[in-house]
């Protein structure tokens, strides 16, 4: 599961900061905004960031990117595979530092009250390695491959955690033209042992941690031959276990460098068509599929989005610690990568100072990097900023009043001038108040982008004031190697994707059965369809799929159709605003959108996660609710309500009623019609993580395993 940065991370910004801070809170508050209302006045301008297109295929609505009318699809000329773009880069960026990764000292395991052990990691510094050694490294490992007896003209898995080592085989693979299949370390068995099957890969490379999972699966792989594995202080005895198997070769990863060191192969570079990876998403439904993604595919996203960012290149210092077997984070790395920025590795229990695994005394991984550029899931923005906000309510008093002053005037100064809320009046809060929120991601950030999900509009801001930079958000999916809209830096709104990237355009096609139009007013409403360069070559093994949802129109454009629904705003950007499948009919025909419904109630602070469930042959809903435990223990606390542990609380019927007054509470005050207002409740105690396999890594709600898991329970609220 994405670690929880800690709340206690924020405890010394609420601290009382006497007569200095009060002198200064009233300088900011009333004497500076008056200044810059006046400096600023009238000079806000609406810039058209999307403009409509001509396209062909399918009637709709259609728009371009309003920077270039012709679709970007390389970065420079000559970069037209991942294999091109990671050498020219690593040439022009030779002496630069480009993959870092901090030195483990030790590991101690701590025992809870509870009697259950909890291992807590020491950390160094950062050490580094230049562009030009991570290029000599990735072609060692490409021989090595070949040496190693690897067939060329068969497929690689990497099955890993994100590190150094994953990057660099993945650049290794492409050395040799290999293609790469990208498995979640967290997926279940029959999932891993389908992709692996399905693609007949030969040689894997994994975390010496996951030769257990392998071995215990052994005899159902039917193709693999030599497994690669990278090493670590638990290698030893994993290692062991699996060298005894006689049908593969296991060696460790430095082994295959040496190798290929010793033994260098003239590279066979791929062309832009080439499928350069097989990525299987933890999809929400059923096994997952395998998407296709060719290199030209990877490189027009990396080429789009480095225009976005402005001034990135090598000053840059980027965080990696999401799945690189994500789309997300895989795109993220390819856009540093193409700007010779820096990587440095983490992960989400190591994050902060007080993350999960972090030793007390150690420092966290964004302390130590201090990162420029950081990407995150809306499920870790949202837990930081109910962190922030739980510690204020807490402080109360002077803190929480002048934290709540320094919000709304930065609020207002973003509202009004998006220049002045970057000028005089930021500096001064950030000494007053921003600055030690800023510190627990290292102080640096200069730019934030969120995807993987819809980030709410509430915690894009909140993010955007505390952390002083501007946060944007990015769609895409898998089956468009993550490029498709992307929130520009100066666009000081919330809620929206932003305009199509310039390596393609997005289309909105009426769907009439749910209601949603191009002719819809105040702002033509659709399926989103995304065509151009970013768009993948359809699911592996599976054409019947891949022709239901790519098509290519009269032109030669290739259109994937996201069974997303979106609107265009008047200056050109995508909200996305429901999803086709999300959409249910109840009994008497009312409509309900699911995961409409499930944003709204996660507003709630009882809310932890929630799943909306419909069943046709009833007029209402029900929803499955795993609470927050401190925000409901601090209720049972107050209200003197007994128990035994949280599973008990959980059971407790003042407990649900609790819970289902305030989710009442949120739906009324966001005007939710009353059949979208989830009649029953079941309170379940545990978190669903990507481990159970009941949300995905991105934390999307796997609905189907969901459901079959809480089957009696859903059964149960309908009777």
């Amino acid at each position: 599961m994405m670690g929880k940065i800690s709340e206690s991370d924020y405890f010394s910004v609420f601290k009382d900061h006497g007569s200095y801070g009060i002198v200064g809170a009233i300088i900011v508050a009333i004497l500076i905004p008056l200044l810059l209302s006046m400096i600023f006045m009238g000079k806000k301008k609406n810039k058209q960031r999307g403009v409509p297109v001509e396209d062909t295929g399918e009637a709709g609505l259609s728009m371009r990117n309003g920077r270039s009318a012709k679709l970007v699809d390389v970065p420079w000329e000559g970069a037209t595979t991942m294999a091109a773009l990671f050498e020219q880069s690593c040439k022009k960026n030779s002496r630069d530092q480009f993959l870092g990764t901090r030195k483990l000292i030790g590991r101690d395991f701590v025992t809870a009250s509870d009697g259950r052990k909890f291992e807590k990691l020491h950390f160094g510094e950062y050490q580094w390695e230049t562009y030009a050694q991570i290029f000599d490294r990735a072609c060692d490992f490409a021989s090595g491959l070949v040496k190693l007896g690897h067939d060329v003209g068969t497929r690689a898995a990497i099955f890993s955690e994100t590190r150094a080592e994953w990057f660099i085989a993945f650049q290794g693979c492409f050395r040799q033209n290999i293609t790469v299949v990208t498995i979640y370390s967290s997926l279940g068995e029959d999932a891993l042992i389908h992709s692996l099957n399905e693609t007949q890969v030969s040689t894997l490379i994994c975390d010496s941690k996951q030769l257990k999972k392998l071995a215990a699966i052994n005899s159902s792989l039917k193709t693999i031959t030599n497994v690669i594995y990278f090493e670590d202080d638990e290698t030893a005895s994993d290692s062991n276990s699996s060298r005894s198997m006689d049908n593969w070769t296991v060696s460790s990863f430095t082994d295959v460098e040496k190798l290929g060191k010793k033994n260098p192969v003239h590279p066979r570079l791929p062309i832009k068509k080439d499928i350069a990876v097989i990525m299987y998403t933890s999809g929400s439904t059923g096994l997952p599929k395998g998407v296709m993604i060719t290199h030209g595919n990877i490189v027009a996203t990396a080429a789009a989005v480095q225009t976005v960012i402005p001034n990135l290149g090598s000053n840059d210092v980027y965080l990696a610690y999401l799945p690189l077997a994500h789309v997300f984070e895989l795109a993220a790395e390819s856009v540093m990568l193409c700007a010779g920025c820096a990587i440095g590795y983490g992960s989400a229990l190591t994050l902060t100072d007080t993350s999960n695994k972090i030793k007390k005394g150690t420092k966290g991984d964004a302390s130590v990097l201090k990162p420029t550029l950081m990407t995150a899931v809306p499920a870790i923005l949202d837990r930081v900023r109910d962190g922030v906000l739980k510690k204020i309510e807490e402080k109360g008093g002077f803190g929480k009043k002048l934290f709540n002053i320094a919000y709304k005037r930065r609020l207002a100064a973003i509202e009004g001038s998006w220049l002045g809320a970057w000028g005089l009046e930021t500096l001064l809060w950030d000494v007053l108040i921003f600055k030690k929120v800023r510190s627990v991601l290292g102080g640096k950030i200069r730019f934030m982008l969120c995807g993987g999900a819809p980030l709410s509009g509430d915690t894009q801001r909140f993010i955007n004031i505390c952390m002083g930079a501007p946060i944007g958000q990015g769609y895409g999916l898998t089956e468009t190697f993550a490029g498709a809209a992307f929130t520009e830096w100066d666009d000081p709104s919330v809620g929206r994707v932003g305009p199509p990237l310039p390596c393609c355009h997005i289309k909105l096609v009426s769907w009439e059965e749910g209601g949603y139009t191009t002719s819809d007013k105040p702002m033509p409403r659709g399926e989103v369809v995304v065509g151009g360069f970013s768009v993948t070559a359809g699911y592996f093994n599976n054409d019947a799929k891949t022709n239901e949802v790519f098509k290519v129109d009269e032109k030669g454009m290739r259109w994937f159709y996201t069974g997303d629904i979106g609107r265009f705003h008047p200056d050109g950007c995508l909200e996305i605003i429901d999803r086709k499948k999300d959409i249910v009919k109840l009994q008497h025909g009312e409509y309900i959108s699911l995961g409409k419904v499930e944003a709204t109630l996660m507003s709630s602070n009882y809310v932890d996660n929630i799943m909306v469930h419909v069943d046709p042959f009833h007029n209402n809903c029900v929803a499955l609710v795993v609470p927050s435990h401190q925000v409901l223990e601090k209720w049972a606390q107050e209200a003197g309500v007994k128990h035994k542990d949280f599973s008990e609380l959980c059971d407790k019927v003042e407990a649900v009623s609790e819970v289902q007054q305030s989710l009442s509470k949120v739906a009324k005050a966001a005007k939710l019609d009353k059949f979208e207002i989830p009649a029953k409740i079941k309170l379940i105690p545990d978190p669903w993580t990507p481990e159970s396999g009941l949300v995905t890594a991105a934390l999307k709600l796997k609905r189907e395993q969901l459901k079959a898991k809480f089957k009696d329970e859903l059964q149960k609220l309908y009777e």
